[in-house]
């Protein structure tokens, strides 16, 4: 076949090059530029650039560099104008809005591939890899493409694709959807890449050093928004008694409890952000936990929107174990998704996945959590 390859400059993405090419593929190498270094919103203290390890200049390099060694073209998208506009201002609008947004779900599905997917069929491509740690499927009596939790459940990437399209999923590559990650890097180091080795980011790629609240402040200073910086408030408890300030809503998510500077005879958690009194709620342990809730913008993916209440595994974040719960369809594909049992800290502006009941290995659909 002839495969558009997306390549992040990992290790992931260079393996799935590497084995596709060993498989005798006609492979053209694809890396999307995304985000601006130069606009120097990603600074220390002192205006020095913060390391990154996704998605940078560097990255740039070692896609281009594996490309080469494996012996295929390679070419870089900008996106930065898109990454910007379908990304980036939807998360800091999300938390400015007291969510906490996950934006590499929609970076994947409505940036990264529905990108390359449109380059891809220009160029006469069958297909389109990446290196995500899930499986797709055609089901033939069902006349459907059906996508699956990969092998290795603890780097399972399917929570980061249920809004892709049939008709993507149709085009969809993933090679290393059966393997563990050691196998991943043997085969990397086998066919002796430069990326074989190379350490993983653990946070979103446009905020290196994982701290959202100061590259808010940083990205709105920029853009000289500086009046959209949330500004100090109440912290109340769920009756309402005032318990101390906090210094802007945007530096809390629901389930926090560190960084709250309460004296309390138990410990106490953020159970809700309250954007319209700017306050943040806080209560007990057992205050954050809850039994149902409202998904926007559901995707079903295994079939077309039900008629009636589904039963599935539902995952609420992505390291959340997925629990069972039933699904009830609503107009403007929203859904209330019931658990059999409550579930900690359900927090609005993240994805929500669900999957087959029976096995927790098929995707159903998901959607994006709504406020209580």
């Amino acid at each position: 076949m002839k495969i558009a390859v997306a390549m992040s400059g990992g290790v992931d993405s260079s393996a799935a090059a590497a084995l596709l090419k060993e498989q005798g593929h006609e492979l053209i190498g694809f890396t999307m530029q995304l985000w601006n270094q130069r606009r120097h919103v990603n600074v220390d203290e002192n205006g020095d650039p913060l390391p990154s390890r996704c998605c940078s200049l560097d990255d740039v390099y070692d896609a281009r560099r594996v490309a080469g060694s494996l012996g295929f073209p390679f070419y870089v998208l900008n996106l930065e104008k898109d990454f910007d506009r379908d990304v980036v201002e939807p998360f800091v609008q999300s938390y400015l809005s007291g969510e906490t947004p996950i934006p590499c779900v929609a970076c994947n599905s409505r940036l990264k591939f529905a990108s390359l997917d449109r380059m891809a069929r220009g160029l006469g491509c069958d297909k389109v890899a990446t290196g995500h740690y899930a499986r797709v499927e055609y089901d033939e009596k069902g006349d459907r493409y059906r996508l699956f939790r990969g092998r290795n459940h603890w780097k399972d990437q399917s929570y980061f694709l249920w809004e892709l399209t049939q008709d993507q999923l149709s085009r969809a590559y993933f090679p290393l959807g059966e393997m563990e990650k050691s196998e991943v890097r043997d085969l990397a180091r086998e066919a002796n890449l430069y990326t074989a080795d190379k350490q993983e980011s653990q946070e979103i790629c446009f905020v290196p050093d994982g701290k959202y609240s100061e590259f808010i402040d940083r990205f709105l200073e920029h853009e000289g928004r500086d009046e959209e910086i949330p500004q100090a408030g109440e912290i109340v408890n769920t009756a309402g008694e005032r318990l101390g300030d906090h210094a802007g809503i945007h530096r809390y998510t629901i389930g926090q409890r560190r960084g709250l500077g309460i004296a309390h005879e138990k410990p106490l958690y953020v159970v809700q952000i309250e954007r319209a009194r700017n306050q943040i709620i806080v209560g007990e342990a057992n205050e954050l936990e809850s039994t149902e809730f409202i998904a926007s913008g559901v995707n079903w993916v295994a079939f077309d929107e039900p008629s009636d209440a589904v039963l599935a595994r539902v995952k609420v974040r992505y390291r959340h174990e997925p629990a069972l719960a039933s699904i009830e369809p609503l107009l403007g594909n929203k859904a209330r998704i019931v658990f059999d049992e409550p579930q900690r800290a359900i927090t609005p502006g993240q994805a929500t996945i669900f999957y087959d009941p029976v096995s927790g290995e098929e995707v159903l659909g998901g959607g994006w959590i709504l406020r209580g």
